[in-house]
């Protein structure tokens, strides 16, 4: 009888361990559907509607944008209100023309005692359905509520005044559970950011496709020994062929995982279409020995760890050149790679098909020095791209983890990687920083600009691409590949940053660095690019196709001029 009790007792508690799953998964179900649209017309405004998506921007003139948004949102069509109209009173009503009873979700910001912001106080026919439901960068944390209207013609938020957003409108019959999505505070995100495509303005490129997985991955042939895949460095096109030059993250089998980026060797690969990879040669070895002092002290090996490679043909010399970093690497100090230096090499083959080396080292071109300046920090010079304007050369250095004065050195860094611009007269040198580098470049973004790769397009605007910034590891950057744009090569405009995965499978959890911009005809652009996929230690690489619109090319142009 105690056995088949027992029996009974364990059938019961399968029974209702299935149950809880199933309800779990019909919760879940719920969450995770997005909640039926209901039409509506905005009447006598010109109020435009957007879109409910990751990046929809939900203020008309505002650069602010969607970055977490909850699954029941997705898809339906919100309302663009003018921002700082609503913030000030001084808006136009918003009158909505309903063909049937709905419920108009209304985003309140949690911004208390702020007569910017809307504040639903004791409004009885609101009811709150998504506690911290979106994420808008810059704006306080959002509430979304539900307020039912019945069929006809009202305006929302009639005697009020604030700041609100709507961000859709459904059928008055949901199914609606309540939850705390639990996004975070949108002023994390600071400052927004332009996403083509998202914003009132037309895109400059289109994307178009690509690859829906890496391009090389890891237990890919070719790939065996490099534990930690692949960051930064150069993809350029000779004839029919695709040359990559990429940072392999070597490592040791059965050594930490942050080794991967202490032993690291420069590789040459080869692909037609850049999309099947075949390994060349190493061109650059690291020694990866860490360093024994806390300071830049000659003691120390300063080729610990060398990124970043960056080959340019210098068609006076008929020769490929090679511009590199190498890092001193210390083992506990963050951040662990300074003091970075550039060097440069050059081929021993002439002419363009040369680009295959051997090399030889010629030299550092750029150093921590007396024309140093602290924004530098203790990384800088952590990269470097030379590029021609007329009968003089440019190049974008880098400096990341800032001090904020000389007093600071050599351990108290702070955080930003910034950007600015050295000038010579030939590719060969001597490179001098352009206003002895007092001030970084901070047009494009305040705070996290690395490893821009320059180029022209058509119309001879010069373009630079760069890694926008990851959001993980503590920081909250847009997480996608940007460019910017100079009508003089000096001067650079605000990045606008690329949403790869709205047409390509997103198989990353990080976007890090792009390679190249490499014009294919047809005014298609090939972007080849490094991503971090959080679940492996291995970094894989991917590709992606856009398309330029000429008409829009033309039209930055002439807002630069």
């Amino acid at each position: 009888m105690i056995q088949k009790s027992k029996y009974i007792y364990y059938l019961f508690l399968i029974f209702l361990s299935f149950s809880v799953l199933a309800q779990g998964q019909k919760n879940d179900r719920i969450k995770n559907s997005s909640w039926q649209s209901a039409p509506f017309e905005v009447v006598n405004s010109n109020y435009k509607t957007f879109k409910m998506t990751q990046y929809a921007h939900v203020f008309s003139g505002s650069k602010h944008n969607v970055v977490r948004i909850a699954p029941e949102l997705q898809g339906l069509k919100g309302v663009e209100l003018p921002l700082d109209k609503y913030k000030n009173g001084t808006n136009t009503p918003l009158k909505l023309k309903f063909k049937e009873p709905v419920q108009v979700l209304i985003g309140i910001f949690q911004e208390k005692n702020n007569a910017e912001y809307l504040q639903l106080n004791n409004q009885t026919n609101a009811k709150l359905v998504l506690e911290n439901g979106a994420t808008i960068t810059g704006l306080p944390p959002i509430n979304v509520y539900a307020i039912s209207f019945p069929k006809g013609t009202h305006i929302i938020n009639p005697e009020r005044k604030g700041l609100f957003t709507v961000l859709g409108v459904i059928k008055n019959n949901q199914q609606i559970v309540s939850r705390n999505t639990e996004f975070p505070d949108g002023k994390l995100w600071n400052p927004t950011f332009i996403v083509e495509g998202f914003s009132d303005e037309k895109p400059l490129f289109e994307i178009i496709g690509g690859e829906n997985k890496p391009v090389i991955d890891e237990g890919f042939p070719d790939a065996e020994g490099i534990q930690g895949g692949f960051e930064g460095g150069r993809v350029v096109k000779v004839g029919d062929t695709y040359h990559m030059f990429p940072t392999e993250r070597a490592g040791e089998k059965g050594v930490e995982m942050y080794y991967d980026r202490v032993k690291t060797k420069i590789g040459h690969w080869t692909s037609k279409d850049a999309i099947h990879w075949k390994r060349q040669s190493t061109i650059l070895q690291a020694s990866g020995t860490y360093a024994i002092t806390e300071d830049d002290n000659p003691m120390n090996d300063r080729r610990a760890a060398i990124w970043s490679y960056m080959p340019v043909f210098n068609e006076k010399a008929n020769k490929w050149y090679g511009y590199y970093l190498a890092y001193t690497v210390h083992k506990e100090i963050q951040p662990n790679h300074s003091f970075g230096r550039i060097w440069r090499c050059e081929s021993t083959v002439d002419g363009i098909n040369g680009i295959g080396g051997p090399y030889k080292d010629m030299g550092i071109i750029m150093e921590p020095g007396l024309d140093s300046q602290p924004w530098e920090g203790r990384q800088g010079v952590a990269s470097f791209f030379p590029y021609q304007v007329g009968d003089k050369w440019f190049g974008f250095y880098s400096g990341a983890y800032p001090f904020e004065s000389w007093a600071d050195y050599p351990k108290k860094s702070g955080k930003g990687w910034f950007v600015a611009l050295a000038e010579s007269n030939s590719l060969e040198g001597p490179w001098h920083r352009l206003n002895k580098g007092l001030e970084p470049i901070k047009t494009i973004h305040p705070s996290f600009v690395e490893n821009p790769i320059v180029s022209q397009l058509p119309n001879g605007l010069y373009i630079a691409i760069f890694d926008g910034g990851p959001e993980g590891w503590g920081h909250h950057l847009p997480n996608m590949i940007g460019y910017t744009l100079s009508k003089d090569g000096i001067n650079w405009g605000e990045a606008r940053y690329l949403p790869i995965e709205t047409k390509v499978d997103k198989w990353w959890d990080i976007m890090r660095t792009p390679l190249c911009l490499i014009p294919e005809g047809n005014d298609v652009y090939t972007i080849v690019y490094n991503a971090i996929d959080l679940k492996k230690r291995f970094h894989p690489t991917g590709m992606v196709k856009i398309k330029l619109n000429r008409e829009v090319m033309e039209s930055r142009l002439k807002e630069l001029e």
